[in-house]
């Protein structure tokens, strides 16, 4: 597989991560300005994750950002404008003003599922988004984000559990940026590094330097020659810096300087300058072109924005509903009989490989070195267990007389002490 860049693609990686940090530096500026409708949700420091990641995709591919990977957007054919404006509630956005931060998408051009506010959701949902372009015949490959905190959400398990048993094209990619709001990774989690999840569902996964573009890029695009391939899916995780507050509203007061201090020395966009130019790959003039380019598009549209209306308050009803405004219909890449009986019919009978037997690590290991490709179950002995006394049922604030302890109790009392009944006396007439 070729994960070798061009010195066009390199440059176009530095315009991609340039755009995106100088973009949210001016929603930063129009947020204080009181011109954002909702928050901002920085990526200060993450630009390599969104822009290496997302490049590794085909146009074909599909996309599930969450709120720090606006990159990907970028990556994926929108403009800056769609970010501005949509941000700011204007009836030119994508959504129409109907929402806000970079919750919305494209199924149809630029195959982009708008991001879902409830964490780790977005992994099933992308999981049967690779399965039914695998079934339509596509050869897609499909992506989402999520966070260090977001990754022990119960979605997250099990989305990527179905994503493991369908082997379905997809990549996982956990942004560990450290901080889950103001929780740090080592107090959510036993493990240091989160992609040791995959083990437990049998597939493959990698870790790699979050702030290194190139090194994010080449791990993203094995991951997605593998996927296409027929070997997903892919975990990924990227270790990078959250380098501002959860948004706007958080100084992450939380998070000790030293940190802050140290993660500076990362700065993804300068350390990949610097890369640019020991490899002889640009030039002062080439640098400066690239930057007045970016702030020449940004000028433009950051003004268009600006000058855009806010939605008319008579459109608030329209788009609630799909009243067949537009038709939905399957994408086909493959003749439909491929997967209709009698070509897809298998016999519903499966093979389970030794039984689902006990087997000692010894026996297995001394089974592989002989080459047996089954392993014969080990003889055990029952195991001595250690039978504790059984305590009694209680309640924790009292016992009524219908309580089974109770019940339980007076029975022991009775078999330790059996009652002894007195004799009748007879009665005299």
């Amino acid at each position: 597989m070729n994960t070798k860049l061009t010195r066009e693609q390199h440059l176009e990686l530095y315009y991609f991560m340039q755009l995106n940090r100088q973009l949210e530096d001016r929603l930063v500026k129009l947020f204080r300005q009181n011109k954002i409708v909702g928050g901002v949700y920085s990526s200060l420091g993450q630009e390599a994750v969104s822009i290496g990641t997302s490049y590794a995709l085909e146009k074909r591919d599909w996309l599930a950002p969450m709120i720090r990977n606006i990159g990907t957007l970028l990556v994926k054919g929108f403009k800056p404008r769609d970010i501005f404006t949509q941000h700011m509630a204007k009836y030119t956005s994508p959504t129409h003003g109907k929402d806000g931060t970079s919750h919305f998408g494209d199924l149809k051009v630029r195959h982009v599922v708008s991001p879902i506010s409830m964490l780790g959701d977005l992994i099933p949902v992308m999981a049967g988004v690779a399965m039914a372009g695998r079934y339509l015949g596509q050869n897609i490959v499909a992506m989402t984000w999520i966070g260090d905190g977001g990754s022990s959400t119960g979605a997250f398990h099990e989305g990527l559990n179905l994503a493991a048993t369908q082997k379905a094209p997809f990549v996982l990619v956990i942004e560990n940026n450290q901080w889950a709001y103001s929780t740090p990774v080592s107090l959510q989690v036993p493990i240091r590094n989160l992609a040791d999840r995959a083990a437990a569902y049998g597939i493959t996964s990698r870790i790699v330097d979050g702030n290194d573009v190139v090194a994010v890029y080449e791990a993203s695009k094995a991951a997605v020659d593998e996927c296409r391939a027929g070997r997903g899916p892919v975990l990924i995780e990227v270790k990078t810096m959250r380098m501002k507050g959860h948004a706007q509203h958080d100084p992450a007061e939380y998070v000790p300087k030293e940190m802050f201090e140290y993660w500076k020395t990362q700065d993804p966009i300068a350390r990949y300058e610097a890369y640019l130019t020991k490899h002889a790959l640009w030039d002062p003039k080439k640098k400066s072109e690239i930057d007045v380019r970016i702030e020449r598009e940004l000028d433009e549209d950051q003004k268009f924005a600006e000058e855009s209306p806010m939605p008319a308050p008579e459109t608030a009803e329209q788009g609630v509903y799909c009243e067949g405004c537009h038709t939905i219909a399957a994408d086909w890449r493959r003749p439909k009989s491929e997967v209709m009986p009698p070509a897809s019919s298998v016999e519903a009978v499966w093979k389970v490989t030794d039984f689902g037997a006990f087997a000692r690590p010894a026996a297995r290991a001394a089974s592989v070195v002989a080459g047996v490709s089954s392993v014969q179950p080990a003889r055990t002995e029952p195991a001595e267990v250690e039978v504790e006394k059984q305590q009694p049922l209680r309640v924790p604030f009292g016992r009524g007389p219908k309580d089974r302890s109770v019940e339980l109790e007076r029975r022991e009392k009775l078999v330790e002490k059996p009652v002894r009944h007195k004799p009748h006396k007879r009665r005299r007439r």
